[in-house]
């Protein structure tokens, strides 16, 4: 019976998560994210902007083996070539020629390679979508041709018509474009404004036939799987749910930047065809972990899960722009720049236990998993082991003075997450047993599924061992981490 089960299982996970009814939002998803850059991390010199380690696709490639063994989802920056940097194209969130995947990332065929390599380990790659706005090829108003070859729609040549007639481009007297008669430009902006960078209309059916062949393309040619969209808040809803409709990415991300109730209204813009990240929840985990707040951290109105929406709900703790760049976004960071601290340790690794253990699909962040891989890892293991999905619910719940605690269902079993100093002063639910044990939180699971010693990838009926509060395997004198992974 104990091996029934466990080939089981091992074939199940390698069958492909089913769609749900929306496009880009898996159903009961397991899949666990990593956001495989920080801002300026293409950078070759050492200080501040590379201290957590060069994300060159170079880079990413000799890091295959480790990323596939946590994450199903890597998130990659934007790989079009684009305006800043100090070479062809920066960070690429003003990118000028989408159908030329030349950057300060890489190369075009080093992007293919790494994208091959890890869908060989069953891993998924998401495209950063920047289509909001873009940059100019040599004035303010004119544009590099895209070319999607005659697959995916051809040759695009967008110019000053297709640009929202209230940009700057129009109104700054620096602009090559100034005044420009209203027959010259295109239809108002359907959200807000980008300043750094030209306004594109999305009401205009050419520029709609320009993303859906770039959306498709990026699919078809380059192998991406899904999209994290950029600044979402820039156009309506209803262009995002039609880019999807065209492309059918397995998973879609938007950047609602933005409060509970934008989002909601986000989501029914786009007829629910994305996911959206929690930036509700990481100004909550923030407010928690900082000022001592737990109640925080239990189910209100101002999250996902407290709106009934956690299966649209992609998770984190920081990202690019919220973490230090020396600059005023850095006041969204969720604790200190030096990531070593003791006190950064704690609140981090809370935070990443509280995530692991919650519905939604996580997001761990490239600084922070490079910093505490082994116990970041420890916790992603976990929830694949209780199978925790993005549609999990949460039994029950508690919180007081420094302290906070949740049993969770899982598809294989059920977590109880402890956290604060005062963690102690929980009930353990019966039946439940320790699996990792650190700085301001406890994990104890309970699963449901007979013999089964598994994870995603990579079964070993073994003993169970914990050591330093992480579990391991033991089979045939050897000691396993729970992917079932060779550790010595």
């Amino acid at each position: 019976m104990k091996k029934t089960i466990s080939l089981l299982i091992s074939m199940l996970c390698l069958i492909p998560t089913m769609r749900a009814e929306n496009v880009g939002v898996p159903s009961e998803c397991e899949d666990v994210m990593l956001q495989a850059f920080y801002w300026d991390s293409y950078k070759t010199q050492t200080g501040t902007d590379s201290k957590y380690g060069r994300t060159k696709w170079v880079d990413l490639m000799k890091d295959t083996a480790a990323i596939c063994r946590d994450f199903e989802l890597v998130w990659f920056p934007p790989s079009a070539y684009a305006d800043g940097g100090n070479g062809k194209g920066g960070v690429g969130y003003t990118p000028k020629q989408y159908s030329n995947q030349e950057s300060d990332w890489g190369t075009k065929q080093t992007l293919q390679n790494l994208i091959t390599a890890l869908h060989k380990a069953g891993t998924k790659v998401i495209g950063d979508i920047v289509i909001n706005h873009r940059g100019n090829m040599s004035s303010w108003c004119n544009f590099f041709e895209d070319d999607f070859t005659v697959v995916y729609g051809g040759k695009f040549q967008l110019t000053q018509k297709h640009i929202c007639r209230g940009d700057e481009g129009f109104t700054d007297s620096k602009s090559s474009c100034y005044g420009a008669s209203t027959s010259e430009r295109g239809s108002s902006d359907t959200g807000s404004n980008f300043e750094g960078a030209r306004d594109l209309d999305h009401t205009n059916e050419y520029v709609q036939r320009w993303a859906k062949a770039y959306l498709s393309w990026m699919i078809g040619h380059m192998k991406y799987d899904g999209f994290r969209y950029d600044m979402t808040l820039g156009y309506h809803g209803r262009f995002l749910q039609m880019y999807n409709e065209a492309a059918n990415p397995y998973i879609s991300v938007s950047e609602c930047w933005d409060g509970i109730n934008r989002q909601k209204q986000h989501l029914e813009e786009c007829n629910y065809n994305t996911m959206v990240f929690d930036f509700p929840q990481k100004y909550e985990l923030k407010k928690a972990f900082i000022d001592g707040s737990y109640g925080k951290l239990k189910k209100n109105t101002n999250s996902f899960r407290g709106q009934g929406l956690e299966k649209y709900a992609v998770t984190f703790v920081d990202n690019h722009d919220t973490f230090d760049r020396g600059n005023a976004y850095g006041d969204n960071q969720f604790g200190s720049s030096d990531l070593t601290t003791a006190t950064a340790k704690e609140r981090l690794m809370q935070a990443y236990a509280y995530l692991m253990s919650m519905p939604g699909v996580p997001c761990v962040f490239w600084p922070h998993w490079v910093t505490y891989k082994e116990e970041i890892s420890a916790l992603i293991a976990i929830r694949k082991r209780v199978g925790i999905h993005s549609e999990s619910q949460v039994l029950e719940e508690t919180s007081g003075l420094y302290r906070y605690g949740a049993t969770v269902q899982g598809h294989r079993g059920k977590v109880f997450v402890a956290l604060g100093k005062n963690r102690s002063q929980l009930d353990v639910p019966e039946g439940f047993e320790q699996v990792a044990d650190g700085d301001h939180y406890t994990l104890y699971v309970k699963e449901e599924a007979e013999g089964v010693e598994e994870v995603q990838r990579g079964k070993v009926q073994g003993t169970k061992v914990i050591e330093n509060g992480v579990l391991y395997l033991m089979y045939n004198g050897a000691k396993y981490n729970v992917q079932g992974v060779r550790i010595n």
